[in-house]
């Protein structure tokens, strides 16, 4: 019997490449999302909204797995209850979540601790959500997509200086090859908490800046920038890292040069 599966986050940086690849297994595919959409074949968009619960049940309605990789910077807590509070009592057999390594690791008390790294805590509450929902579930953490190191690059060079974390080291993985292994994990059973994914080199964040400017053939002058508490100290211990598990394949480099070579 064909799969019937929902995919929170559908439309985002992992989503827009899990959807096409559980199309391609031979499975239903439903996205929830906030905007309209077209259906294409293979796939029907809900439009929802997890952080009020708006359309959840509608989505959810037959489905018999949810992988949920709809995120944002803060308030990943609140759209994990909403979704599993639907999902509750339903057919719903599997739910499978990206994490993000360090979520157990990145202490997040402070103030400035939030302000910086409140994604870390908010993952990690979402992950308790999940571990307690009573449905059978698959967490993976992986490592900062490259993407998102492209927007901080982006960003910092429009100044006229370049400012970097002192001491913070990244271990950027792509991002389709981490739905790749969702995908592998949603049409398995429950796992739980399963080895991370990370990148296939860890540097630091410096160097990491350094090449993208090469790349963009611009200059200018790198500043360290020592930042304070318990977070940031964390990071500079490394607890962003899984340097056990560099199962990614595609460099920095080779994420860059294929960036600018799509907008030529």
């Amino acid at each position: 019997m064909m799969q019937q599966i929902v995919v929170t986050g559908g439309t985002g940086t992992l989503g827009r490449h899990i959807v096409p690849l559980l199309r391609n297994a031979g499975c239903q595919v439903r996205v929830l999302s906030r905007n309209s959409h077209e259906p294409v074949q293979g796939v029907e968009y809900i439009r929802g909204d997890l952080a009020t619960g708006e359309g959840i049940a509608d989505a959810i309605r037959g489905a018999d797995v949810i992988v949920h990789c709809a995120g944002s910077s803060k308030g990943d807590e609140v759209k994990a209850e909403n979704l599993i509070r639907a999902a509750s009592g339903t057919r719903v057999r599997h739910l499978v979540y990206i994490s993000v390594v360090g979520a157990d690791r990145v202490p997040v008390k402070s103030g400035i601790d939030r302000a910086m790294f409140g994604y870390f805590a908010s993952k990690r509450a979402a992950e308790q959500i999940v571990i307690n929902s009573g449905l059978p579930w698959t967490i993976l953490r992986a490592t900062q997509f490259h993407d998102l190191l492209l927007t901080v690059a982006q960003a910092m060079m429009k100044m006229p200086i370049m400012p970097v974390f002192a001491g913070f080291r990244f271990q950027p993985v792509d991002s389709s090859e981490v739905a790749a292994r969702l995908v592998e994990l949603t049409l398995g059973d429950p796992a739980g908490l399963v080895s991370d994914l990370g990148g296939p080199r860890i540097d630091k964040m410096s160097d990491l800046m350094r090449t993208y400017l090469r790349a963009q053939g611009k200059r200018r002058l790198i500043l360290p920038v020592w930042l304070p508490g318990r977070a940031a100290r964390a990071h500079r211990a490394g607890a962003n890292l899984t340097p056990y598990h560099t199962d990614g394949k595609r460099t920095w480099e080779e994420f860059l040069a294929d960036h600018e070579a799509c907008h030529e």
